[in-house]
């Protein structure tokens, strides 16, 4: 009788650590289930979102600024060591080089170290838009509320004049930009 007696306090017991274990894992999903929630907002700012005051010089000289960009203005953000950038990069690029504005209607910004990689982002955009550099948290990145690389959206004065998001969070895909 006491062998049974102990086989049923060491089944209670293991079944009693089994309860702690799951609940500790029950805990541990959540968290990772707000975290992924967190994870899932765009980047990008929301459309009618104002853009912020800022003032730069493009890698050929010229002034932009928020008062500058007097219609729709598809806007990039880039980093050369970001991947996905990289991989977006000629795309944006074949897209840009269709809009009916020109290089007016693009505005490019690279954001991060210089060196080779960043030359490179610069020398391909450079033909299809005007091209920024700046370091990181940047005034331009600042002003556009960029959280993550890469951002394209469309910014257009509003009713007002007030400069804002018009599309916001694009996708730039093999033949075509479309709101993501």
């Amino acid at each position: 009788m006491s062998v049974l007696s102990a086989a049923v306090v060491l089944v209670g017991a293991l079944g009693l650590l089994n309860l702690i274990f799951t609940l500790g894992v029950i805990k541990r999903l959540r968290e990772q289930s707000e975290l992924l929630q967190g994870a899932r907002e765009s980047p990008a700012p929301e459309v009618g979102t104002e853009i912020g005051d800022f003032t730069a010089r493009t890698v050929d000289g010229e002034p932009v600024s928020r008062a500058s960009i007097a219609e729709e203005t598809l806007v990039a953000f880039f980093s050369p060591d970001c991947r996905p950038c990289q991989e977006k990069l000629p795309l944006f690029v074949s897209h840009a080089a269709t809009l009916p504005a020109g290089r007016v209607g693009a505005l490019a910004v690279v954001v991060g170290f210089d060196g080779e990689e960043s030359s490179s982002f610069v020398a391909q955009l450079r033909a299809v838009a005007r091209v920024v550099t700046e370091g990181a948290a940047g005034p331009m990145a600042a002003a556009f509320g960029v959280r993550a690389f890469p951002t394209m959206l469309a910014v257009a004065p509003d009713h007002s004049g007030r400069l804002v998001v018009a599309s916001g969070d694009l996708e730039v895909t093999q033949t075509v930009l479309a709101v993501g």
